[in-house]
């Protein structure tokens, strides 16, 4: 029955690419610049404020864009991994008891997206002139 959505896939994927990174980047925007205000934001070490609000905000952008998707996905993906287990894990193990879920599906998507790249809609095509970031 999937077979209706085939033709699909590839512009599905840029718009799920281009979503995840729009999402990500508002994480960055609220830890570097306060923008939008976080309700209720726990206290995190101002180094680890400044060094997650820079992966999130420029991976995300970078995401968005399409722009060195790999690299930025994959490190994203990576800090989402920390997160989860320096932020979460030791409030309980299961996400949805230690409010980490949102750590978990964004490390997984952007290992998916790490490993796929741009697609059809991304600048490292126009700037890399990648035709298998085509398929």
């Amino acid at each position: 029955m999937a077979f209706f959505m085939k033709n699909w896939e590839k512009y599905l994927y840029s718009i799920l690419r281009i979503v995840v990174g729009f999402l990500f980047l508002w994480h960055g925007s609220m830890k570097l610049f306060g923008f939008p205000p976080e309700a209720g934001g726990g206290a995190m070490p101002m180094g680890l404020l400044i060094i997650g609000g820079i992966v999130e905000f420029f991976g995300g952008l970078f995401i968005m864009l399409g722009l060195f998707t790999h690299i930025s996905a994959f490190l994203s993906s990576g800090q989402m991994a920390v997160a989860y287990w320096m932020f979460h894990a030791n409030m309980g193990l299961l996400p949805v008891i230690n409010h980490g879920e949102l750590s978990v599906l964004y490390c997984f998507v952007l290992l998916y997206i790490a490993s796929r790249g741009s697609g059809i809609w991304g600048l490292d095509n126009l700037i890399f002139k990648s035709s298998k970031e085509n398929k």
